[in-house]
């Protein structure tokens, strides 16, 4: 009998974690069709003369044992490291237990000294193919003013708003938590009905529009119940109090994702773990080939049988399929499939709106004192939305430890006036921002990079309030399978990608066409993360 094919539309998490998966569940083969160069989406890592990007900052938790489980087989933690070695936030008592609930790792104790499996700085002595354990480190710069990130109503944040402010902004959430908005109808109604409106005004409106490029009130509900649901101004306050009596420990699944204070991180960036499994995945027997635009589906009795791709030199190439998983965006999706879609849903589908993103990576001449792994910028006068630190994600990924290597992260669309700079004015444009901050002086900057990314942020405005007509359109197609944050146009994390390329080869081992389980992932309050 000839052995069924799967074909997967994209090399990202979501499906290098479908070909994984099939190769370790069924006795389907995955051939993987990527039209870069490159694995892992957006989750890839960029290497610049030995100084390494993490695009948009990929933490590795989840509140899915599955999820930790799997990253773990592919990447485990650093064996058995000194406890007078590890980080001075650190303590026994904090790592005695750190892992044990999800198999993670081992602690012991021998000779009166405590030995982990984890460490946050620690070269390895053997293998690279491993995972950090990182200190959760997230901060707001505002005012020219650092403040604690998620926001909370401590002492600290009304001493550094003012009385004024802070008055504003406890009067109105508490009049939110008596006189909520009924119905929401927006993501503005969303935060005021969560923070009240001084705070929402404060923290989140600008911030947002910074981001998306439109006001809150244009923007679909829907992306605050994926990203902020289970946040509130009560909840970070009762976690602030209750902290300093919890064991440290990135089982973590009573807390709420936003509030998480350790996760785990490769040694090399999040394109590590990606690299890995498609390494890993070819070894298995899967197929993987890149630069491979699809741009064509045959379809026959509702189902898709060739996939047909378009090569750097402009050949086609047509692959045969008994599956087809897809992570392209849906807009592409729905024009290259070969049959008449209603001219209703090809109109809602070619106008889904997008966000893209660019970094500018920036090597320092020095070492910088902050402990943050990122920096949200809440500032109006600048365009930048966040700050990375990548030697706080893993001091491997700079080249030289005496030095600072930063990520700048502006949301854009492509063809605006950002996307539109050349990489010298966009790199000069950065660095005359963070001059503006006072985060640097220029002659700090010794080196430089941009990068592009496309399609990073699917759209929760325009066409997106129909996008359910979309979704039933394409669902019929019974071997078709959506998944990613593009192939289902969804704010996903990495592990909410993952889950539903789990849950799609869940279905095509069961035999069933029914799409349902991989729409849920993501739409069930435990996923859902703020920012």
């Amino acid at each position: 009998m000839k052995q069924k094919t799967a074909v997967i539309i994209g090399a990202g998490p979501a499906g290098l974690t479908a070909a994984y998966e099939l190769l370790t569940r069924t006795n389907i083969k995955p051939i993987i069709l990527e039209k870069s160069t490159y694995m892992g989406g957006i989750s890839r890592t960029v290497n610049y003369k030995g100084n390494r990007i993490d695009i948009g900052g990929h933490r590795f938790f989840s509140k899915s044992d599955r999820v930790m489980k799997w990253w773990q087989d592919i990447m485990p933690t650093e064996n058995e490291v000194d406890l007078a070695r590890m980080d001075s936030t650190c303590s026994p008592r904090s790592f005695d237990t750190i892992y044990l609930r999800q198999g993670l790792g081992r602690s012991l104790r021998t000779s009166g000294a405590f030995i982990f499996s984890v460490h946050p700085e620690r070269e390895s002595k053997g293998s690279d193919t491993i995972m950090l354990v990182r200190n959760r480190v997230s901060r707001i710069l505002f005012m020219r003013t650092f403040f604690d990130y998620p926001i909370t109503l401590s002492v600290k944040l009304l001493q550094r708003l003012g009385l004024v402010r802070s008055f504003k902004i406890g009067v109105t959430y508490f009049w939110r938590l008596l006189f909520p908005f009924k119905t929401v109808e927006n993501l503005e109604q969303f935060y005021i009905n969560h923070f009240g409106d001084e705070l929402y005004k404060t923290f989140f409106k600008g911030y947002t529009k910074k981001v998306w490029g439109v006001e809150c009130k244009e923007l679909s509900a829907d992306w605050g119940a994926q990203r902020v649901k289970g946040v509130s101004v009560l909840k970070t306050v009762l976690d602030s109090l209750t902290r300093v009596f919890r064991k440290k420990t990135i089982d973590q699944k009573n807390v709420e994702t936003s509030l998480i204070t350790s996760f785990l991180y490769p040694k090399f960036g999040p394109g590590q773990m990606w690299e890995t499994v498609a390494q890993k995945v070819q070894e298995l027997g899967g197929e993987i080939y890149t630069s491979r635009e699809v741009v064509a589906l045959a379809t026959e009795n509702k189902n898709i049988t060739t996939v047909q791709v378009k090569t750097l030199s402009g050949k086609t190439e047509t692959v045969e399929a008994d599956y087809v998983i897809s992570t392209m965006p849906i807009k592409d999706l729905v024009h290259g499939l070969q049959v008449e879609v209603p001219t209703r849903v090809k109109e809602l589908a070619s106008t889904l709106p997008y966000r893209d993103f660019l970094t500018v990576g920036l090597l320092i001449n020095k070492k910088i004192d902050l402990k943050d792994n990122w920096i949200y910028i809440q500032e109006p006068d600048v365009k930048m939305g966040r700050i990375q630190i990548f030697n706080n994600w893993s001091p491997n990924m700079v080249s030289d430890p005496d030095l600072t290597w930063i990520g700048l992260e502006y949301f854009c669309n492509e063809g605006d006036e950002l996307w539109s700079k050349s990489d010298d004015e966009m790199r000069a444009f950065a660095i005359d921002e963070l001059e503006k901050i006072n985060f640097i002086k220029k002659e700090d900057v010794i080196d430089g990079v941009v990068i592009k990314m496309e399609k990073t942020y699917p759209g929760y405005w325009g066409s997106y309030e129909h996008f359910d007509e979309i979704r039933e359109y394409i669902d019929q197609f019974k071997n078709l399978f959506l998944i990613g944050r593009n192939g289902m146009h969804r704010y996903n994390n990495q592990d909410h990608s993952m889950l539903a390329a789990m849950k799609a080869v869940d279905l095509i081992a069961e035999e069933s066409d029914v799409k349902a389980p991989i729409w849920h992932v993501n739409a069930e309050k435990e996923y859902h993360e703020s920012k």
